[in-house]
């Protein structure tokens, strides 16, 4: 039965969805906490120029590799086929398993790992076309890509790891693993970069320092599982063609917004020194709500998701997919109005220090009000699609982020001109919604009605909330200190404004009798009531 929550109805499946956000979400929040005080420290010690602009592109390809592999596209390969073995076979026979996939998959990270160290002028030449007029630029990108590529390696033995952890219901040490790829780049900054030569080769060090990272804090979990085997010869495993045969349109499904990146990346290339960069920084601010709340909820829904696909109940799969939309929206709508009405003060406040100078904050400003209004775009797409991988569908999700990268370029090409770097975020944030409202699309004619009365209704009651969240941030930023000012002044206004604003919106959504509000303090443990 459902439970009462306040005056609103949660049911147990939606419960068990918001459970599962906070924790993912706190995982990932820990994370995101590192990954900011690392860009901090990167701005600061390199500030945003050609060499940064080489490492960005550089280390594009092993952060995109990381995303596909370890951020849902291996496991969702993996994890069924693992769950099978460790529940229906015995333990010799998962064991078996387990070492015919490692070694393939040490066999293909390798070969790969080799093919990228020998291509890596190639690749460059593809992905960042205008550095060929820039000699010096392109030989640091190019040598900084052989060093990092070998992360691929460690970044994909680590999803292994956690797909084998992940089908005992052992979650932490894969969550962190993000985290401690930030705590490596850290420390490779502040160790190496006054002893190498260019500095910036030890950020590089810094992403093979956290890959091995990553790998090493799941030992201790696969150990006790008895899951710490030795690879095998045996390549003709049937376990491994069942593997490949779901990794392959996964692994297409998830790219779609990495070929959006990779084509901003090219654009932006051939835009003035620094526009990389500019983009860089505002991606990774903007990617903070996304990553806690919107690529959390699709992981949390996915499994309640799958089992309502498995059981042939494409109604109770609706149900879900509206329940996780609304909430989406429900973080979206009040973090895009902060971000845009707020974006110069965040920027400055995170950003603005060392060679990171004002003109460099105002630039990353502007590219981060385009990112942030497509916001409830990339959260809505990221759940959306995760329907279609329940359902065994992937295609569908693969064809419309097809269409949404065909939207993005063309957006991208007609913007840049007039807006610069800028016009390049808002051309990711339009291909966001194509992507979106293909994918409900779809939906609504593969499951029937997706409940489109109730969130047309939860989007007016969440703006009519954000409005005098709005008021708050115009009035805050006409009484900010004229800079300059301290840096923990600046710090502290921001802090107040964010609290002050969070708790605006919290109070309106409480007054409009907004349901998301009471269903988001499902994530809150209480005694007494099982889990």
């Amino acid at each position: 039965m459902p439970e009462r929550s306040g005056d609103f109805k949660v049911s147990a499946g939606e419960r068990q969805v918001v459970r599962a956000l906070g924790s993912i979400g706190s995982a990932t929040l820990l994370s995101r906490v590192l990954g900011f005080a690392r860009d901090v420290l990167v701005a600061r010690a390199f500030g945003a120029g050609p060499s940064t602009d080489a490492f960005f592109v550089a280390f594009r390809i092993p952060n995109i590799l990381r995303r596909l592999l370890a951020e849902g596209a291996l496991s969702t390969a993996i994890i069924p086929v693992f769950t099978e073995y460790f529940v229906t076979r015995s333990a010799p026979d998962a064991r078996r398993m387990l070492r015919a996939v490692l070694a393939l998959g040490l066999v293909a990270l390798g070969l790969t790992t080799l093919l990228g160290v020998l291509g890596a002028p190639w690749i460059l030449d593809a992905i960042a076309p205008g550095f060929a007029g820039e000699p010096g630029q392109a030989a640091l990108a190019v040598r900084l890509t052989r060093v990092m590529f070998p992360y691929l390696v460690l970044v994909g033995l680590s999803a292994l790891a956690a797909g084998a952890l992940q089908a005992h219901g052992r979650f932490f040490a894969s969550a962190v693993g993000p985290a401690v790829l930030n705590v490596g780049m850290i420390a490779g900054v502040l160790a190496l970069a006054a002893r190498v030569d260019p500095p910036i080769l030890a950020l590089a060090l810094g992403v093979l320092a956290g890959g091995v990272g990553q790998l090493l804090v799941q030992l201790p979990d696969l150990r006790r599982l008895g899951l710490l085997v030795p690879p095998s010869g045996e390549l003709r495993h049937p376990a491994l063609p069942r593997i490949g045969r779901l990794l392959v349109p996964a692994v297409f499904g998830l790219a779609a917004v990495q070929v959006m990146v990779f084509v901003n990346t090219v654009l932006a290339s051939l835009l003035p020194p620094g526009s990389i960069s500019f983009l860089y920084y505002a991606d990774r601010v903007m990617e903070f709500p996304l990553g806690v709340f919107g690529i959390a909820l699709a992981s949390a829904s996915l499994p309640l998701m799958a089992r309502q696909a498995a059981a042939g109940q494409p109604r109770a799969l609706a149900a879900t997919l509206g329940f996780a939309l609304r909430l989406s929206l429900y973080v979206a709508v009040p973090a895009t109005v902060g971000l845009v009405l707020l974006r110069e003060p965040i920027v400055r406040v995170l950003f603005q220090r060392g060679r990171f100078g004002a003109a460099e904050a105002a630039a990353t400003a502007l590219a981060l009000a385009w990112y942030a209004a497509g916001l409830a775009g990339f959260a809505g797409a990221r759940i959306s699609a995760q329907a279609f991988y329940a359902l065994g569908q992937a295609g569908t999700a693969v064809r419309w982020g097809i269409v949404a990268v065909g939207a993005n370029v063309v957006a991208a090409l007609t913007l840049m001109g007039p807006l610069g770097h800028a016009g390049l975020a808002g051309a990711a944030s339009l291909g966001a919604y194509v992507n979106l409202l293909g994918l409900l699309w779809a939906a609504r004619w593969r499951l029937g009605p997706l409940g489109g009365r109730a969130l047309l209704l939860s989007a007016a009651r969440t703006a009519a909330a954000a409005v005098p969240l709005a008021g708050w941030c115009a009035l805050v930023q006409a009484l900010w200190p004229a800079p300059p000012v301290r840096a923990w002044v600046d710090a502290a206004w921001l802090a107040a404004a964010i609290a002050g604003g969070g708790a605006i919106f919290w109070t309106a959504s409480s007054l409009l009798r907004a349901p998301e509000r009471a269903e988001l303090l499902q994530m809150l443990p209480r005694r007494g009531r099982p889990d």
